[in-house]
């Protein structure tokens, strides 16, 4: 019991925000009324207190903000805040699963598939978030999540998604993994041609912990890396798709320090990107993604934000990222 509980402490501090410890919700609200009441914003005090609470406490400050002043807070920092700005603070107070609903149906729904945001959230979700995700999204949008991606996706693209989407992952753990190896081998590099659907199966259906197994026989048999051999066999969007399902099985704070350094080394910051991933991951493993982040690109996340935005929101993305490495 006591392993269980110190494990378990262990994976909920790897996030950057922590619930603040001498939590107020009605305190904050009236904080909050404060800095937009009147001529002008107060933005320093928005982000620095909405940057430091937790999701579930942002959700008892946004009920208590409802009944102090008879206002929907979120509504009220649309009107007063403005910008990119005004979009993470937005982003943070979505409860977290229904901010993964909302991104969801956003790529889905808008104009044109923005599939980076499909890839990116059905790639790295674990089992049980998928669930949760599912059930916000047809509470929020009266819609299933496989039938709105079977409306705007094709192919192997498509079937992917889908049992990524429907959490069909088999527990094959005991398969032994030269079995499964053999299987990729001669989907890919042993055959002219690919066999997609084996790749598919594969690589959705198993577990990461049998993952990184298969991959590390894969290696040694084939003489390289399973993302080298889908580079060669696949593209575009499956060959992302795969790609990102591979990185999250090794690690997902590897993959996220990959798009969060993507989305500011660009031309042009990608800042829906940025946003999403500061967002989603500050309470799960931002220290990880920092850490990674350090590990691979010899500079801190910290410093790469600070290069490359300004002003308040600058300073908001900071507090999320929660210090320099």
């Amino acid at each position: 019991m006591i392993l269980i509980l110190v494990l378990y402490f262990l994976q909920a501090t790897q996030g950057s925000v922590k619930p603040f410890v001498n939590f107020n919700a009605k305190h904050d609200a009236e904080v909050l009324r404060k800095a937009m009441k009147g001529i002008g914003t107060d933005e320093d005090a928005i982000l620095m207190l909405l940057a430091a609470r937790s999701n579930a406490q942002r959700q008892e400050i946004k009920a208590a903000y409802k009944k102090a002043f008879g206002k929907d807070l979120v509504k009220d920092l649309r009107s007063e805040l403005g910008g990119k700005l005004e979009d993470l603070i937005v982003a943070l107070m979505f409860p977290s699963t229904i901010y993964d609903a909302h991104e969801l149906h956003k790529a889905i729904k808008g104009v044109g598939t923005e599939d980076q945001v499909l890839i990116e959230i059905l790639a790295s979700r674990t089992c049980d978030e998928m669930k949760d995700i599912a059930k916000a999204y047809k509470k929020e949008y009266g819609s299933k999540l496989e039938k709105d991606i079977m409306g705007d996706t094709s192919g192997h693209y498509q079937r992917l998604l889908l049992i990524l989407a429907q959490v069909l992952v088999a527990n094959l753990r005991s398969v032994c993994s030269l079995i499964v190896f053999q299987e990729l081998f001669a989907a890919g590099e042993e055959k002219f041609g690919t066999d997609e659907d084996k790749f598919i199966n594969i690589l959705g259906n198993r577990s990461a912990e049998h993952l990184r197994r298969v991959f590390d026989a894969y290696k040694k048999i084939a003489g390289c890396d399973i993302e080298e051999s889908i580079k060669d066999e696949c593209t575009g969007n499956l060959e992302a798709l795969l790609l990102a399902v591979v990185k999250c099985a090794k690690s997902v704070s590897g993959y996220f320090a990959e798009s969060v350094r993507e989305s500011m080394r660009r031309a042009g910051t990608d800042d829906e990107t940025l946003i999403r991933i500061m967002v989603s991951r500050s309470e799960r493993d931002m220290l990880d993604v920092r850490a990674m982040y350090k590990k691979k690109y010899g500079e801190s996340l910290y410093s790469t934000i600070q290069e490359d935005t300004e002003g308040d929101y600058q300073k908001a993305l900071l507090y999320l990222c929660g210090g320099n490495d």
